[in-house]
């Protein structure tokens, strides 16, 4: 769900350029790619939630670290997914219209992972609601069928609302990190929390 602005262009900076050599859907791939790095969100994930999924970019990393066998990916988005896999079950619907207790039925994610952002207006207070309330769904769905210990990794737009969020992140997960990676654009106002340890929280 990573809508851009009416006109805006997918600039040709390194990082697209990068992401063209190595045949990945977004430049937004190297955003995930650090925050591993960093934190290893994937060691022994065997099912994945992606949110806001579309392209796909953050689908293919996924795949790659996913190294057990029995590793499944379940992605969401109200726009298509520009890539398939055997492992991959996609769902073409915004989040509030996904059933996840039949989607998931008795499993339960490792991870937990939502790059989803509103289409931008300009208006600085509109966006940040827009992405509160995107940010506030995904960590209801985290916090609903997250398996105990999980991950979580949201993106949310930097605002009054900022630590409000964070405040309740530590209520449920034991550790808080947030992140903001090297590839994201300089203009740009969002940031991404890293929640380990769910069900585990103060």
């Amino acid at each position: 769900m990573k809508a851009r602005s009416a006109g805006r262009a997918w600039n040709d900076d390194r990082f697209t350029r990068q992401a063209q050599r190595e045949n990945y859907l977004a430049r937004s791939v190297y955003k995930l790619k650090e925050i591993d790095e960093r934190e290893h969100i994937f060691k022994k994930a065997k099912l994945v939630l992606d949110l806001g999924a579309a392209p796909g970019s953050w689908t293919q990393f996924a795949l790659e670290r996913m190294t057990s066998p029995q590793a499944r990916l379940i992605a969401i988005d109200r726009a298509p997914l520009k890539m398939s896999d055997r492992r991959v079950t996609f769902v073409e619907r915004p989040i509030e219209d996904v059933n996840f207790d039949v989607l998931l039925g008795a499993a339960r994610p490792d991870l937990v992972l939502s790059d989803m952002a509103p289409n931008t207006s300009g208006i600085h207070d509109r966006d940040v609601a827009l992405s509160l309330d995107l940010a506030s769904r995904a960590l209801d769905t985290a916090k609903q069928y997250l398996k105990p210990g999980g991950t979580f990794v949201v993106k949310l737009f930097m605002g009054e609302s900022f630590e409000d969020y964070l405040r309740e992140l530590k209520k449920h997960f034991v550790s808080v990190r947030v992140v903001r990676p090297q590839s994201t654009r300089k203009h740009s106002r969002e940031v991404f929390f890293v929640a380990k340890g769910f069900g585990q929280g103060r």
